[in-house]
C-alpha cells in the first residue's frame, strides 16, 4: 500500500474537513467562544505555551471570555499574547483574571469574515481533490501495470468520485452553516 492508495483516501479527506472545522471554531462570530483564544501562544517562563495549558478559559456570558491563569504571574504574558494576536480584542486585566469583551460585529466585518470562511472552504476542497487525484493516479498505475482490469479500474474511479463528491458536499454544508452563524445578528 502506498500513501496514495484509494483505500486510505477517505480518512485523509475526513482529516481535511476536521482541520477546516477547527479553523472555523477560531473564527469570530460575535459570540464568545473559548476556541478564539485557547491555542494562543503565550511566553511562559521562556517557552511558547498554548493558553489553554496555563489557564482556565470560560464563557460566563455570551459576549465575555474570562481567562484565569493557574499562576497569576502569567497575567501580563497572557495580556501581551492577546494584544499581539490577530483576534482584535483588548484584554482587561483585573489582577486575578483577564476578561475579553466580544463586541457585536459590524455588517462590513461580518462580510469580511464570511470571505475568510469561503477561502478556507476552497482550501479544504482543493485538499480533497488533491487526495482524489493521487488516488486516481494510483488506480491508473495499477491498471497500466496489469494489477487490475479496465472494468475494475473504472469502478474504483467512479467510487472514488462519489466519495470525493460526498466530502465536497460536506465542506459546503459546514461552510453554509458557519456563514449563517456569522451573519446572524
Amino acid at each position: 500500500m502506498t500513501d496514495h492508495d484509494p483505500a486510505t483516501v477517505e480518512p485523509r479527506m475526513a482529516r481535511a474537513i476536521e482541520a477546516m472545522e477547527r479553523e472555523f471554531q477560531a473564527v469570530r462570530t460575535g459570540r464568545a467562544a473559548t476556541a478564539l483564544v485557547e491555542r494562543l501562544q503565550v511566553e511562559y517562563y521562556g517557552t511558547q505555551t498554548p493558553l489553554n495549558q496555563i489557564a482556565g478559559i470560560s464563557v460566563p456570558e455570551s459576549h465575555t471570555l474570562v481567562i484565569q491563569p493557574w499562576d497569576r504571574s502569567a497575567l501580563g504574558a497572557i495580556e501581551k499574547a492577546i494584544l499581539r494576536s490577530d483576534i482584535g480584542l483588548t484584554p482587561n486585566n483585573d489582577g486575578t483574571v483577564v476578561r475579553l469583551t466580544i463586541p457585536p460585529l459590524t455588517e462590513e466585518r461580518r462580510r469580511d469574515i464570511v470571505k475568510v470562511v469561503h477561502k478556507r472552504m476552497e482550501e479544504a476542497k482543493v485538499e480533497i481533490r488533491g487526495h482524489r487525484r493521487d488516488a486516481a493516479d494510483e488506480i491508473k498505475k495499477r491498471e497500466r501495470d496489469g494489477d487490475i482490469g479496465t472494468d475494475e479500474a473504472r469502478r474504483e474511479l467512479e467510487a472514488l468520485q462519489r466519495t470525493t463528491d460526498r466530502w465536497v458536499d460536506e465542506v459546503d454544508r459546514l461552510g453554509k452553516a458557519k456563514e449563517q452563524e456569522i451573519l446572524e445578528v
